[in-house]
């Protein structure tokens, strides 16, 4: 098949190639395994696609989806897209503040998550989603959500957008291929990130698209999902390097089975080389991959653990699109100097559009940054140093958090940390570390850990204990908001 398919008529495809095959296997926190049919995947998001056109919903629609990761969050985004709505997943735990800004930007015809009755939005009960059972779900005419896709996002600014994949959601089966980062049809898929971030979201739903069974987790644990890859013989899936942190940190994890991994792919957040190595050892270079990019699309960079090896830190090069290291000006910087990353997709079609921002920063040739800071080497090899908002300025010089995090991360006595720029009258800013300790830990200590790896303007001066750090479940920290609760 060569022409692009919908996402509803690619579910019916399958449904009925196999119905009684596992399309969904969800890990709850609590209790059994539930197994969700592609049969049932399909009966079910037809019977919810009939009760979300009750209410409104068609291919002008805007639905909300704020679940938590459950077999019910796929079941209501393929409902709405089979009506052609654009489907907006939301974070099911948001505070009130930042939900109902979302919301008031998002404008849905309906929201279906926990929290319906708090907000002003119409939107859709347990109860009615427990009676459309009732429905029929018998076949529903073919449409393409166009757009289908988008991502809320906070920024670096805290202000928050939604932005959306203008594409008409729509795909050639078989084509994952050539996305280069070891998924095929037909996998196993380990999904243990939240949905409401947009790895876990799109290659997931990627996934089914191309007859993957998911094995879905309501929550990452590190130790449940080491024994379903070895249970279900996962050959694929997505990590964040916390994620991959508390995984390889588990006592006897190299006697654990990771035969059936064909690939794993990590992005979203620094991963210290350290890290990056354990994991090339635990499953073979050729095994894991790595990619930087941004749900605005407009460019990514790709690169597999054995040529990670012949170039240590980097996140690899260009795939489909252009990149530049540029200066304030706009300018190009010399091979190896730190600048603004910019990138431009091959091709002329638009890759986002933004609800509650202006567009990105673009240059007049096209380039667009989304605020990320990093260098090239001679051979064109993309490092990153970090977010221009969270670059720290400490005695003139420049300090990278992520470089003085994957540091700090070595010392098997910490479980987590993040590292911000606070107000100093001497440095202008200090660097400040926030540290989660895994066991008894003293500032000196990490201080002469610190001065062993790194010169000492990087060594922060000042350091923190706090019992959490505020991760989201993709892994993921705001640096800003850190900085903004200790100077408010």
């Amino acid at each position: 098949m060569t022409e692009a398919v919908s996402f509803g008529r690619r579910v019916s495809m399958l449904a009925e190639e196999h119905p009684e095959q596992d399309a969904i296997i969800f890990v709850p926190l609590e209790g059994e395994e539930l197994r969700v049919s592609w049969g049932r995947l399909e009966r079910r998001s037809n019977q919810l696609a009939r009760l979300l056109a009750s209410r409104g919903v068609d291919d002008e629609s805007r639905v909300v989806v704020g679940m938590p990761n459950s077999p019910d969050h796929f079941l209501l985004t393929i409902a709405a897209w089979k009506l052609g709505a654009l489907v907006i997943p939301i974070r099911y735990n948001l505070p009130a503040r930042e939900r109902d800004a979302l919301l008031e930007l998002a404008q849905p015809t309906v929201v279906a998550a926990p929290w319906g009755r708090e907000s002003a939005h119409p939107y859709i009960s347990r109860e009615e989603l427990d009676q459309s059972h009732a429905l029929d779900d018998g076949w529903l005419p073919d449409v393409v959500a166009h757009p289908g896709k988008s991502v809320c996002s906070g920024g670096s600014t805290g202000l928050p957008k939604i932005i959306v994949d203008p594409r008409p959601w729509a795909f050639v089966p078989g084509e994952v291929g050539r996305v280069g980062v070891g998924m095929r049809p037909g996998q196993v898929q380990l999904v243990a990130g939240p949905l409401y971030h947009n790895s876990p979201f799109s290659w997931s739903h990627m996934g089914l698209f191309e007859d993957h069974t998911l094995v879905l987790f309501e929550k990452f644990d590190a130790a449940r999902v080491v024994a379903a890859i070895e249970r279900h013989r996962v050959n694929f899936g997505f990590l964040a390097p916390t994620m991959m942190q508390r995984i390889v940190r588990m006592p006897g994890i190299e006697e654990r089975d990771f035969s059936s991994v064909e690939a794993f792919f990590h992005t979203a957040a620094p991963c210290p080389p350290w890290l990056k190595r354990a994991w090339i050892e635990l499953l073979g270079p050729e095994k894991l991959y790595e990619g930087f990019g941004s749900t605005e699309a407009v460019g990514s960079c790709r690169i597999r653990g054995d040529e990670w090896l012949e170039h240590p830190g980097s996140l690899g090069r260009p795939v489909g699109c252009d990149l530049a290291i540029l200066d304030e000006q706009w300018q190009p910087v010399p091979a190896g100097e730190v600048g603004e990353i910019f990138m431009r997709p091959h091709g002329s079609r638009t890759t986002y559009e933004y609800i509650g921002s202006d567009p990105a920063k673009t240059t007049p040739e096209g380039f667009v940054s989304v605020g990320d800071m990093g260098w090239v080497d001679d051979d064109g090899y993309l490092f990153l140093a970090d977010r221009r908002t969270d670059l720290i300025i400490t005695g003139g010089a420049n300090v990278y958090p992520a470089e003085v995090e994957a540091a700090l991360s070595e010392h098997r006595g910490i479980a987590d940390v993040a590292v911000i720029g606070l107000l100093d009258d001497e440095w202008g800013k200090r660097v400040h570390a926030v540290v989660q300790p895994g066991q008894e830990l003293s500032e000196a200590e990490l201080d002469a850990h610190c001065r062993e790896r790194l010169a000492s303007y990087k060594v922060p001066k000042t350091w923190e204990f706090v019992a959490q750090l505020p991760r989201d479940e993709a892994g993921k920290i705001r640096r800003s908001a850190l900085v903004a609760e200790r100077v408010s």
